[in-house]
C-alpha cells in the first residue's frame, strides 16, 4: 500500500509552493485534484512554452494530479466543490490574502462538515501584522527575509536562481500535513496547518541573523565561498573551475601534503588557522589555483577524489540532466503531458519495497466531468453547469 492511498486532496492552489507541495502527495499515492480556473487554468501553466510547447514549471509541479474546472463563485460550482470538501482527508490553498475566508473555506467553517479534514493555508506573511495583506512573490520574500542580502558576489547581491521561497514554503506545507495527518490517526481530529512563505525562508536565514544580530555585521557576500571557512568554493582550473571544500583542520593537513604537495603551509602564519585562512583568502586561492590550473576540471576532480578531498564540477543543467550518478541510479522516468512525453525525476523520499506514482500532467479541466459524475452530478447538470459557466 502506498504511504497516502485512499486519501482525497483538493487543492485550490496556483504557482509554486503548493502545487510542490501536492506533487508529492500525489507521487505518494494520493489523489489529488486540482481546482483551476475554467479556461485559463493555473496562470503557472502560462510561465513559458519550453517545453514541447507547455510551461516546465507547470510540468515539474503537477503530475499525477486530476483537474477539475470550477467558477468557485458559481453556486453549481460551489456546490461540487462543498461535495468534494466533504469526503476530503486535506484542503490545500494558497489563494490571494483573505481570500479563502471569503469562500467560506477557511478551517473553522469547514470543521463542523468534516471533523476529520487537515486544512493546509499558505500565505506570504502570515494571518496577522501589518504584511498581512502585502503580495507575495518569490522573489519579494528573498528579499524580505534576507536571503538575497547574502546572495551572489560581493559587488551585486542576487536573486537565488530558483524559487527557494516558494520551494521551502512548499516543503514545509508538506511536512505539516504529513504531521496533521499523523496525528488525525491517533485522535480522529484533523487540524488547521498554517505556512508563511517569511516565516520559511527566516528559518534557512537564521545562521546569517545571529551573526549579525551577536558579531554586529551581516556575513559578507562571496559569491560560490565560504564567509566562514577557506578555501571553500570555485577555483579556477586548465579549463574552467572546480568546487571544493574543506571542513576542519583534519582536512586541511591532509590538502596541503596530498594537493599542494607541501606540509610546511600548514606552519604558515597566514594559513596556520580558520581565521587566518578566511583574512589571507586572495593569497590562499593563488596557492591553490597555482596547482589546480595545470588540471582540466575533470583532472582536479579525480585528483582531489584521491587525496579525499570533498570536490564538485560546476554543472550546467545539461549536465544534472545527463549526471552519471542519476543515470547509474536510475532515477528518472517518462511521464504522459498534453503535447507528449517527458522525462521527470523520481522524488527524493525512496521506499524499499515501492516506487513513486508518477502519473500524468492534466490538461485543463480534463477529469472535471469525470469527477463531477462520481459525485453525483447527472450529465443534463453538467451540461447545464458547462452553459453557464460554472465549470
Amino acid at each position: 500500500m502506498r504511504p497516502m492511498e485512499g486519501m482525497r486532496v483538493i487543492a485550490l492552489e496556483h504557482a509554486v509552493a503548493a502545487p510542490l507541495c501536492t506533487r508529492h502527495l500525489a507521487d505518494l499515492g494520493a489523489e489529488v485534484i486540482k481546482i483551476e480556473r475554467p479556461g485559463e487554468g493555473d496562470f503557472a501553466r502560462n510561465y513559458d512554452d519550453f517545453v514541447h510547447g507547455q510551461s516546465s514549471h507547470f510540468i515539474w509541479l503537477n503530475r499525477g494530479k486530476r483537474s477539475v474546472t470550477l467558477d468557485v463563485k458559481n453556486p453549481d460550482a460551489r456546490e461540487a466543490l462543498d461535495r468534494l470538501i466533504t469526503g476530503a482527508d486535506v484542503l490545500i490553498q494558497n489563494l490571494a490574502p483573505g481570500a479563502a475566508a471569503r469562500l467560506g473555506l477557511s478551517y473553522e467553517a469547514l470543521k463542523p462538515k468534516n471533523p476529520r479534514l487537515v486544512v493546509c493555508d499558505i500565505s506570504g506573511y502570515g494571518e496577522s501584522g501589518p504584511y498581512v495583506t502585502k503580495k507575495a512573490y518569490d522573489l519579494l520574500i528573498q528579499a524580505e527575509a534576507g536571503l538575497i542580502a547574502v546572495t551572489g558576489p560581493a559587488d551585486e547581491p542576487s536573486r537565488v536562481g530558483i524559487s527557494a521561497a516558494d520551494i521551502a514554503t512548499g516543503m514545509y506545507a508538506l511536512t505539516g500535513i504529513l504531521s496533521a495527518l499523523l496525528r488525525r490517526g491517533r485522535t480522529g481530529e484533523g487540524a488547521n496547518v498554517k505556512v508563511a512563505m517569511l516565516d520559511a525562508v527566516a528559518e534557512w536565514t537564521t545562521w546569517t541573523q545571529l551573526r549579525h544580530a551577536y558579531l554586529g555585521s551581516p556575513p559578507p557576500r562571496a559569491s560560490t565561498e565560504h564567509p566562514s571557512i577557506a578555501p571553500y568554493g570555485a577555483h579556477r582550473t586548465k579549463d574552467g573551475q572546480i568546487i571544493l571544500g574543506l571542513q576542519n583542520e583534519r582536512e586541511w593537513a591532509v590538502f596541503c601534503e596530498k594537493v599542494l604537495g607541501d606540509k610546511s603551509i600548514m606552519e604558515d602564519p597566514r594559513f596556520s588557522t580558520q581565521t587566518a585562512r578566511r583574512e589571507n583568502r586572495p593569497a590562499l586561492t593563488a596557492l591553490i589555483e597555482d596547482k589546480l590550473s595545470t588540471m582540466t576540471s575533470a583532472e582536479a576532480a579525480d585528483y582531489l577524489e584521491q587525496a579525499g578531498i570533498a570536490n564538485g564540477r560546476l554543472n550546467q543543467p545539461i549536465d544534472v540532466w545527463n549526471h552519471v550518478q542519476l543515470v547509474a541510479r536510475d532515477r528518472w522516468r517518462e511521464i504522459g503531458t498534453p503535447n507528449g512525453p517527458v522525462r521527470a525525476m523520481l522524488p527524493p523520499f525512496t521506499f524499499t519495497d515501492q516506487e513513486a506514482v508518477m502519473g500524468d500532467v492534466p490538461a485543463v479541466g480534463q477529469d472535471t466531468e469525470a469527477v463531477l459524475t462520481e459525485l453525483g452530478f447527472d450529465s443534463a447538470r453538467i451540461t447545464r453547469m458547462r452553459e453557464t459557466h460554472a465549470i
